[in-house]
């Protein structure tokens, strides 16, 4: 049975999508972690990294997986692409990432919450 072009590029942008997410979850888990070193970091991204890009590049219609993906090539021009990038610097810029991490987690869930329809429902119920 051949696949139709629409069910391959469904395919394709889920594996991407998980990709980006796995990236993300091993990201906040290395920042997390005390023990993890700088060096240990970079050689962590840089094989996660090259895991996505392997991946054709895919177009993202959900605004998280659009700033997840920015996200990721900018953490990783400052820290794999910079020669100075060293264990202070990691040190500095751990809580700012985990909070980052943090802000793209409650753009995803954010979905998930009451919908429009039903807020407005309660906004106008008295208590008593």
């Amino acid at each position: 049975m051949a696949y139709t072009q629409k069910q391959v590029d469904k395919f394709n942008r889920q594996k991407y999508i998980v990709e980006l997410e796995k990236i993300s979850k091993n990201l906040f888990r290395m920042f997390r972690n005390e023990n993890m070193g700088a060096e240990d970091f970079l050689i962590k991204f840089k094989q996660l990294k090259k895991k996505l890009d392997e991946k054709s590049d895919m177009q993202l219609d959900s605004e998280y997986h659009q700033h997840l993906k920015t996200y990721i090539e900018k953490l990783y021009q400052q820290t794999c692409c910079d020669n100075g990038f060293d264990a202070k610097v990691f040190d500095d810029i751990r809580e700012a990432e985990m909070s980052n991490l943090n802000r793209l987690q409650k753009l995803k869930n954010g979905a998930s919450y009451k919908k429009e329809k039903h807020k407005s429902k309660h906004k106008n119920e008295d208590w008593g």
